[in-house]
């Protein structure tokens, strides 16, 4: 193994049909089988999942909604996610898995306690990380940033819809550039939009390297947790 425990972050439009709002279960089908894979190799794998495929609270906050009550909904449809991906895993797969949430939901989750994530992490257990840090204003990115420095990651695997990251918007400009390996000041001088500021500083001043890269071609989780050289590395 290239990692003894790694926290993947998946986010919110890895789960929907393609594009379109909701839930596409043949894609919740992918990410689970890749996720399933590459914990047969062992590794301690804990998950923070995104809500954008449900609701984006920027985007109801131009809608006219309270920041702090968007911010709150995206939060909760992050809940509804990491719990479609526990049942994937468990009722298909048979491996078990923990929905630990930052919101207070006893009935469906278990709160977020750190020493116990990191017992159902050493148990073999999936911990599916879920209503981003409990606040307002911040993203799930930065939930995930946190989270993997909390519980002793040794990388974030950031699987996203590109296959690392760029100069430019790659489905817009043609012309762009793509890094293999870029270092935290590279991303925070030039403003490159692959996680939120908070989120590579937290990185960078515990040293946590995060690999960018593409989660819908087949294979890749598995390559990343196996340390292969796909997408882009901040380090």
């Amino acid at each position: 193994m290239a990692y003894k425990r790694v926290l993947l972050k998946v986010s919110g439009e890895g789960l929907n049909a393609r594009g379109k709002c909701g839930i596409g279960m043949s894609d919740v089908a992918d990410i689970s089988q890749a996720i399933v894979e590459a914990k047969s190799t062992g590794v301690q794998l804990a998950l923070v999942v995104g809500g954008g495929n449900l609701l984006r609270g920027r985007e109801m906050e131009r809608a006219g909604v309270n920041r702090e009550t968007a911010d709150y909904m995206g939060m909760i449809a992050t809940v509804i996610n990491a719990l479609v991906l526990m049942d994937r895993l468990e009722s298909v797969h048979g491996i078990p898995a923990r929905v630990m949430t930052a919101i207070k939901m006893s009935d469906v989750a278990e709160p977020y306690i750190r020493n116990r994530a990191i017992k159902h992490l050493e148990k073999g257990r999936i911990v599916i990380l879920a209503g981003g840090t409990g606040n307002p204003h911040f993203s799930t990115d930065t939930a995930a940033a946190l989270r993997a420095i909390e519980i002793r990651a040794e990388i974030l695997l950031k699987a996203t819809r590109v296959d690392g990251v760029y100069s430019a918007d790659p489905e817009t400009d043609p012309n762009v550039e793509k890094f293999a390996t870029l270092s935290y000041l590279d991303v925070l001088n030039r403003k490159l939009e692959v996680m939120d500021m908070t989120a590579v500083t937290l990185c960078m001043e515990k040293k946590l390297p995060i690999l960018v890269f593409n989660m819908r071609k087949k294979g890749n989780i598995l390559k990343a947790v196996g340390g292969e050289r796909i997408g882009t590395l901040i380090s």
